[in-house]
This record gives C-alpha cells, structure tokens and sequence, in this order.
C-alpha cells in the first residue's frame, strides 16, 4: 500500500470513530417519570436535550395507578427513572424491583436540600381505626410526600434533577445547568405569585379531602382545619363525617374541598345546613394538560381555588 494510501485508510478510519463517537455523544437521554408536576420540571431541564416519558397521565392518581405494559417498556428501556417516592407512588415498588440494572431509579423526596414534614395526626388529621396509618400505598412511611407543592422544594429537585443527568450525560452538562437556572428563576417568580393570591386567605379555617396541601399550606401559613379522609382509598366513617360537621361549624371553616379524582358527595353531607362552600383542588395536576407548564398551572389553580373559595370578593 502506498503511503499516501496509507493516509487515506487512516484518515477514514478517524472519520469513522469520530463520527461514531459523536453520534452515541449526542443519542438522547430516554428518561421515565412518574407524574405531572415532576415530569413539567423534568420537562424544563431537558429542554433541547429529549423528552421524558410520563407514566401517570391524564386524570389518574398515582394513589390508585396500576401499570400498564407500555410504562413497564418505556420504564424498562430508561436511562433514568425520577419518582417522588416509593410511598406516594405505590405502583412503582414491584416495578423498580424488576428493573435492568443499567436504570437508574431517582427518588425525589431524598434530594439534598428538599424539606420534608411528617404526615399530621391529629386536629381531624389522624387516620381511622381502619385506614391502618394511611401511607398512600407503601409500608412505614411517616414522611407526607407531597414534596412538590412548596416551590422551595420544587427548587432543590431541579438541582437535584440537573445533577443526575449532566452525570449520565455529561456532553450535555451545561445544557442542563443553565435550563435548571431558568426553571429556578421561574419558580422564584411563581412563588411570589402564589405569596400574593394567597396572602388574603391565610388563617381562614377550611377542609380538605385528604390531607395533600400541607407544604403549601406551610410555606403560606393557610389554616387547615381537618381532612375528609385520612385516605383517598377509603370512605370516612360517620362519626368523622359528625365531626367535620361540628368543626365546620363551630370554627366557622368556609370550605370544604374536593379533589378531582375521589368522591364529592361527602362534601356536600359535610356542608349541608351550614354557610360554607364547597371548592375542589387538584394537589397533582389531574386537570391541567402535560407538559413544561404543567407544574406552575397547577400551583396557580391551587392558589386560585383556595383564594375564590375561601375569599370570593377579595
């Protein structure tokens, strides 16, 4: 072989390789994520750089989802897996047990810097006899999972997200650092919004279905007064209903909230005879549209529920 030919198989070998690396470089991140909120601030971050798949979608509720087998493919085909907890999500223990070794599984409510609350038992917070220390599917938890509803936290996940897919895909790194900082300065700007809408409500007593709200409620000082249900799953008894009622009552709460996906016409028992309204919320998201929106419209429709329920003239 001559030497200039020689050159010529060198250099397409180069070509080959370089090409070859750059193409697995750049092959996107196939990411699985399990509900709204979540998936819209994993939405941001991966922005330019793939489209994560979302498990529970539509009006589902993570508290009652079964899988179906595409999100089994679709969680068994990715790199990276982000739910919030294997207690919140109960569908997910049996799923993760029987991943690939090669999916990482990110449990958000363990993110650095995410503040967490203990479950309320007590003021018509506690479980029932038969609701055996409600945990929302999972056994042991005395941790309330809704993480995401105080955007403080919502922050420290999007750290928390940025970090774990600049590590598996480092080429992308800045990509990630910098979608992360747009979505933080987001939610800075949403957590004033909220601060606002919300400052006309705080300490006017209200019900809530199941006790979902506390984050919120703590980060804005709202005062709730008891839930419905200490569990979605199971019909309170008629003795919590003859509480409620009297707390309704004799605290002069002002709502009664529903929520999209359980039961409402115990809330129309709970205030019936009396002068409080009934209002719903939606804690995950099951009325607005997927998508990088997802998370601040449902913050606003749970500021904006609260504030025309609790105050409609203000």
């Amino acid at each position: 072989m001559s030497k200039l030919s020689t050159l010529g198989y060198s250099f397409g070998v180069w070509m080959l390789m370089s090409v070859g690396g750059a193409v697995a470089q750049m092959s996107p991140l196939k990411v699985a994520v399990t509900i709204k909120p979540i998936h819209a601030l994993v939405l941001q971050v991966m922005d330019g750089a793939g489209t994560p798949t979302l498990i529970v979608d539509g009006t589902a509720s993570p508290h009652t989802y079964a899988l179906k087998p595409s999100d089994a493919k679709a969680m068994n085909g990715a790199d990276v897996v982000f739910r919030v907890s294997e207690s919140l999500e109960g569908f997910t223990a049996k799923a993760v047990r029987s991943l690939p070794k090669t999916v990482q599984v990110v449990t958000l409510e363990e993110a650095p810097g995410v503040a967490r609350l203990k479950r309320r038992t007590g003021a018509s917070f506690e479980a029932e006899h038969h609701d055996h220390g409600h945990d929302h599917g999972a056994k042991g938890s005395r941790m309330d999972g809704h993480v995401w509803l105080d955007p403080q936290n919502a922050k420290a996940i999007v750290a928390h997200i940025a970090k774990t897919l600049s590590a598996k895909h480092p080429a992308s790194a800045d990509l990630f650092a910098a979608n992360a900082a747009k979505a933080t300065q987001r939610l800075d700007v949403l957590a004033a919004e909220l601060a606002e809408t919300l400052k006309p409500v705080a300490g006017k007593p209200y019900v809530v279905f199941h006790d979902a709200l506390q984050y919120l409620e703590t980060r804005y000082a709202l005062t709730p007064v008891g839930a419905v249900t200490a569990d979605p799953e199971t019909p309170p008894s008629g003795k919590r209903l003859a509480d409620l009622r009297k707390k309704v009552s004799t605290l002069g709460a002002t709502c009664v909230f529903s929520e999209p996906n359980f039961e409402t016409r115990v809330v129309q028992s709970i205030i019936e005879g009396s002068k409080a309204r009934a209002g719903v919320l939606d804690p995950e998201g099951a009325l607005v549209p997927s998508g990088a929106g997802a998370y601040d419209a449902m913050m606003r429709a749970l500021a904006t529920g609260l504030r025309n329920c609790l105050a409609p003239t203000a």
